[in-house]
């Protein structure tokens, strides 16, 4: 008998919170007609950048596809028509490809970029019904003409202050470009 009214009253502790939940209003945000402010670091798909003249930023240096730590980037680079030039390098991305599944989102690749050519943006809402939509082709990637951003590049990459420095046209951390001390020393007693 004491077993029964002691289940009971453990009953009656859960059922509590279910009622005293009832009163409250909802917190479920209805997604695709209400979307959340997420924060300026959020990162979410992938977006390749480009100049105020339309060249592209990407110079096919392959450091992003090197420093990705799950394989996600693939890039074949080809030499510029001095001509017609794609980029401002000697080369550009002919092929870019991010598969989405393999990317864990971690932002080496926005890191490793030497001129800011990559960044994850904060689109989250990324769905596919097949592994081949959730590849990601250059021109998928690109950014539209006559759209020159930095995207997510200021929320990240604060200059620092005594080592503030220029590069490609874009303010970047001393970091980025190699003059960042990131030693910290303790200070002698």
């Amino acid at each position: 008998m004491d077993e029964i009214l002691s289940d009971l009253v453990a009953l009656g502790k859960g059922l509590s919170i279910t009622f005293k939940n009832m009163l409250r209003p909802p917190v479920t945000v209805e997604y695709p007609e209400k979307k959340r402010v997420l924060p300026a670091r959020t990162r979410g798909r992938h977006v390749l950048h480009r100049y105020e003249d339309g060249r592209e930023r990407c110079v096919g240096c392959l450091l992003c596809q090197g420093t990705c730590p799950a394989s996600a980037i693939y890039i074949e680079a080809r030499e510029n028509d001095p001509a017609r030039p794609v980029s401002a390098g000697e080369r550009y991305a002919d092929i870019f490809r991010v598969d989405l599944l393999r990317c864990i989102y971690c932002g080496h690749c926005e890191l490793a970029c030497p001129t800011n050519a990559i960044t994850l943006e904060s689109n989250t809402a990324l769905a596919g019904y097949t592994r081949q939509s959730m590849v990601m082709e250059k021109e998928e990637l690109l950014e539209p003409m006559g759209s020159a951003t930095l995207g997510s590049t200021q929320a990240w990459d604060a200059p620092a202050p005594s080592q503030m420095t220029r590069f490609d046209g874009s303010e970047t951390s001393a970091a980025a470009v190699g003059k960042g001390n990131l030693v910290r020393r303790l200070p002698e007693r």
